[in-house]
């Protein structure tokens, strides 16, 4: 899994996969996708959870990319149930308390629908009478549905998760289920 010249591959994961290899039950996963020997996830996301997932062939950077220490910003577009107030965002800026302890602090705001997004299938339920809301949050931690559980936890449950970017890298206009091999260099993470 090591070599002198790191590669990234950038997926964008579909609802429903797996971020991992080997298969289990009927759900499809990153087999059904990519076909690059050598390339392991470098962190993950959800099978619910759309978006941005970084592989690489290099156990240095997987480490670099994936570990909680490292800090590298991973940022999501969340669709929310309900209009959260600045009360409920500024809760979410400076910490909530989940069962495993409290968040760090990250980034939130509310943003307009994304109209880039690609429509997700199948669809996120709809309910005429509550209305959803989109918000932009930036984490530097990475817990086990941690966004889920942050927006649960100050009324606001989460309808859809899409990272669209981790560090350095992001989406752009990469298409569902697609991927990207980049070469990339030790010195531009620190």
């Amino acid at each position: 899994m090591s070599g002198d010249s790191p590669s990234i591959l950038l997926f964008n994961k579909p609802f429903g996969v797996l971020s991992q290899f080997t298969p289990e039950h009927s759900h499809p996963t990153l087999a059904e996708f990519i076909d690059q020997p050598g390339f392991y996830p470098a962190g993950r996301l959800d099978r619910d959870s759309e978006g941005l997932l970084v592989l690489t062939n290099h156990g240095p950077l997987q480490h670099r990319i994936a570990h909680p220490k490292r800090k590298m910003p991973k940022t999501y577009l969340v669709q929310v149930e309900g209009a959260p107030s600045e009360e409920a965002l500024q809760q979410l800026r400076v910490g909530v308390r989940l069962k495993d302890g409290m968040t760090k602090p990250c980034e939130v705001s509310s943003i307009p629908s994304p109209d880039w997004l690609w429509p997700r299938d199948p669809p996120v339920r709809f309910r005429a009478s509550i209305p959803t809301s989109w918000l932009r949050l930036v984490l530097r931690e990475g817990r086990n549905r941690q966004v889920r559980r942050m927006t649960a936890a100050v009324g606001f449950p989460t309808l859809r998760l899409v990272r669209s970017r981790i560090g350095p890298w992001q989406l752009d206009k990469l298409a569902v289920g697609c991927c990207q091999l980049m070469r990339v260099s030790m010195k531009d993470l620190k």
